[in-house]
């Protein structure tokens, strides 16, 4: 996203700022849809489960703002939390055991996800300038930083955590309720 992109890159700053807000509203959405049933839901926790395994990984290694990273998964993609939010997404997709779910899903992942990016890697590129580039095009990691439990709390991960195990209770409840009637 270069200077000159004016109104375009006002509206992806805007897409990835609400991007939050606007999950919580397709959540809704996909949770009055959702069709769950036990064959679903497991399959569902075993991708969102891998998600978030590298959500948490990526922010045990990430210092925001103040560096670029370049250990844990940041050694293999540019944006492993984006990565790991896409598996959870695919998960609670699968888990809602319904197709018009998973296409608002990857509509609402292909949106937000691809602003969010776009938003973020003009950030870097204004803070660390050639440093950021440096790293995308030369593929210059960092093997002594080791995980860090305490940095993926500091990032909020923990929020995460949390927020897929209440999408999973209310999937289980709902095909619990759905089996029920």
């Amino acid at each position: 996203m270069s200077e000159d992109d004016g109104p375009a890159r006002h509206v992806i700053e805007i897409v990835a700022r609400l991007r939050v807000a606007l999950g919580f509203a397709c959540g809704v959405l996909v949770f009055w849809l959702a069709t769950p049933t036990a064959a679903t839901l497991l399959a569902g926790l075993l991708v969102a489960a891998a998600g978030e395994a590298i959500r948490v990984w990526a922010a045990g290694h990430l210092n925001k703002s103040r560096e670029v990273t370049r250990s844990g998964p940041y050694r293999f993609v540019a944006h492993p939390l984006y990565l790991g939010s896409s598996l959870i997404g695919a998960g609670l997709a699968i888990g809602s055991g319904n197709l018009l779910v998973a296409a608002i899903v990857t509509g609402y992942l292909a949106i937000t996800l691809t602003a969010a990016i776009r938003s973020e890697e003009a950030f870097l590129r204004r803070i660390f300038a050639n440093e950021y580039d440096e790293y995308r095009h030369t593929g210059i990691v960092d093997t002594d930083r080791r995980f860090s439990l305490a940095r993926a709390i500091a990032n909020r991960e923990h929020r995460a955590v949390l927020g897929l195990a209440l999408a999973l209770l209310l999937m289980a409840w709902k095909a619990t309720y759905n089996r029920a009637f």
